[in-house]
């Protein structure tokens, strides 16, 4: 028996069985954070002409801060009389939309499905924290990972209107990809820029016209999503307010971040003509973790977007070869969990810092690497005129 087909004996058990295990039972039991509550509590509020941004923001409990256009989007689950079902759907809806994300990936990387590498990822991506609390906390994540991948794979294969549908559904929900939108502006391509605004505009003006305390998002709840939280919260400024590093030094902390983000960017250009997936699926990774880094809120499990770069290690010229950048990996994918009772201090700081140090690791490995083979031509790939032009 070769090797490959030993691999899919062994690793498709493994896989099936993991995914069966995260949806039907940790999934199905839930956790003490459900972020579906708010969502199925402000659309049945939606649906029945009530308050939708009626919630107390001063509680820990997760809140609802969708925008009347992601509220427009998510009616159908609160149509749903019974509350289980509703979440079981919302749980199924996610965890289709990571293994589509993921087939997509396989396709976006020429992978053949039938190969062993399918249940490599599948049991990868499943292992993550990411993944694992997306499904478990019934966050809606699944369907912007989708989103992201989607955006990725249709830019790559030209189908320009296409991927603007997929990132304006996104933006629709969150914001979250936005930043994503650099990469069609680079290349000066107006078609995806289309769908990414007409899509949100429509959906914000229906769930505007529907909601009636639409006013309430921007006078309350906007302004609470653009503060620092000192819990649950692994950004650079989340990470300061909670052990008390004083501000300048936190803002001084971003501002360095922004600049590797926006030079990691820019030393990334010479690899978008001759390495084009390499190019989409590292910049986006590099500009993702910077946001999570530099935003008001990052959370672990926001790192499912970050699958694509450090799947770029099947790529030639990929600057996730390397074990600082896995090292990062273990950071912002880890299930495990730190806390010590021998050295409970250490302990809780890994525990809080773990995805912090591992967003900044990956930014960092992959600037240093970049600047590293600039320095030498030897290492360096230069893009030939010609190929510019083209």
């Amino acid at each position: 028996m070769s090797v490959p087909r030993l691999l899919n004996h062994i690793l498709w058990p493994l896989a099936i069985m993991t995914v069966i295990h995260r949806v039907l039972i940790k999934a199905v039991n839930g956790s003490i954070t459900n972020d579906f509550g708010t969502v199925y509590a402000a659309t049945r509020r939606f649906l029945a002409g009530e308050p939708v941004y009626s919630e107390n923001l001063l509680t820990v409990q997760p809140h609802y801060l969708y925008a009347p256009s992601g509220t427009f989007l998510l009616a159908p689950f609160g149509a749903i009389d019974n509350y289980t079902v509703a979440r079981w759907l919302f749980i199924i809806v996610n965890t289709a939309a990571i293994i589509g994300a993921l087939w997509l990936l396989m396709r976006l990387f020429d992978l053949d499905v039938r190969s062993f590498a399918a249940p490599a990822i599948l049991l990868g991506a499943f292992w993550t924290e990411a993944v694992t609390n997306t499904l478990v906390f019934t966050n809606v994540n699944g369907v912007i990972f989708l989103c992201q991948v989607a955006f990725l794979y249709l830019l790559h294969r030209r189908r320009l209107w296409w991927a603007g549908v997929a990132m304006g559904l996104s933006l629709a929900i969150k914001p979250m990809l936005a930043p994503l939108l650099v990469l069609p502006l680079i290349r000066k391509q107006w078609q995806p820029f289309v769908g990414a605004v007409a899509i949100p505009a429509a959906t914000m003006a229906a769930g505007w016209a529907l909601t009636v305390d639409a006013g309430r998002y921007l006078e309350v709840t906007a302004p609470y999503m653009g503060e620092v939280r000192d819990y649950y919260n692994s950004s650079i400024a989340g990470l300061g307010l909670y052990y008390g590093v004083p501000e300048p030094l936190v803002l001084a902390a971003r501002i360095l971040i922004v600049v590797a983000t926006l030079v990691a960017v820019w030393l990334l250009l010479d690899y978008r003509h001759n390495h084009e997936v390499l190019w989409l699926t590292t910049t986006s990774g590099v500009i993702l973790a910077g946001v999570f880094l530099v935003s008001s809120l990052g959370q672990m499990y926001y790192s499912m977007m970050l699958i694509p770069i450090m799947l770029s290690v099947v790529l030639d010229k990929s600057l996730v070869r390397n074990w600082p950048a896995w090292l990062a990996a273990y950071g912002f994918f880890t299930l495990d969990f730190w806390e010590s009772a021998r050295w409970p201090y250490y302990g809780r700081l890994l525990e809080f810092a773990h995805p912090t140090l591992g967003w900044l690791l990956l930014l960092s490995t992959v600037l240093v690497i970049l600047l590293w083979r600039r320095t030498d031509p030897r290492r360096h790939e230069r893009i030939a005129p010609a190929a510019a032009a083209a």
